[in-house]
């Protein structure tokens, strides 16, 4: 949509070859490094992960590791309890229901027990090479700020309104810049207004002055 051009040349300029934060080396990883992220960093995660797959990067030495080696390995990323629980069930619902490998359809991927829609997206997008976007935190944020997404949209509703304003063939890198953005620039907390192209169309800006 024209509207939005100056949104998509402004992030073209700024990450021009945007890649996933999440250290993995297969569909499995990912999936459990996108379950770890949750309310943790993407850098946070990549330390824990890096000793991490050296024992478990597959459902099954996974469930071999066991819940309590689990909790004391990833205690530093946050919600150790919840987190262990969902990676051993969805380790156990991958064995019981394909054979040990990660799905590539967002149906499947989401019968999977701890595993969202926003989770799914990046496993379909980074593992699979699907075009998605996955709204977290930061594509919220950045989307309600520029208008892309009504400011009482829920995640889903953004997901859909996001869609039918990317090119099909760029949503995926769309995804990532956005990610990026709302990192470094349109934080949540004393975003870079001032310096930032976007802020003649940005909403919390307008609010701000």
């Amino acid at each position: 949509m024209k509207k939005f051009d100056a949104v998509f040349s402004y992030l073209n300029e700024l990450y021009p070859a945007p890649d996933c934060a999440l250290n993995f080396s297969n569909p499995y990883e990912l999936l459990i490094a996108v379950i770890l992220s949750a309310q943790c960093t993407d850098t946070r995660v990549n330390i824990v992960t890096k000793e991490l797959f050296k024992l478990a990067d597959n459902p099954k030495s996974m469930l071999d590791l066991g819940l309590e080696k689990l909790k004391e390995i990833i205690h530093p990323c946050g919600f150790y309890n919840s987190k262990s629980k969902a990676i051993i069930e969805t380790s156990k619902d991958l064995i019981e229901k394909y054979n040990g490998q990660v799905p590539s359809t967002m149906e499947e991927l989401t019968s999977l027990k701890g595993v969202g829609r926003k989770t799914a997206n990046v496993v379909i997008a980074n593992a699979f090479g699907g075009q998605t976007i996955a709204v977290d935190t930061h594509v919220h944020r950045v989307s309600k700020r520029l208008g892309m997404a009504d400011e009482n949209s829920t995640p889903y509703e953004c997901e859909m309104s996001l869609l039918k304003l990317v090119d099909e063939n760029s949503r995926t890198k769309f995804h990532h810049q956005m990610i990026w953005f709302g990192r470094e620039k349109c934080k949540a907390i004393n975003p870079h207004c001032n310096e930032c192209k976007l802020n003649n169309i940005c909403k919390y800006f307008k609010h701000k002055k």
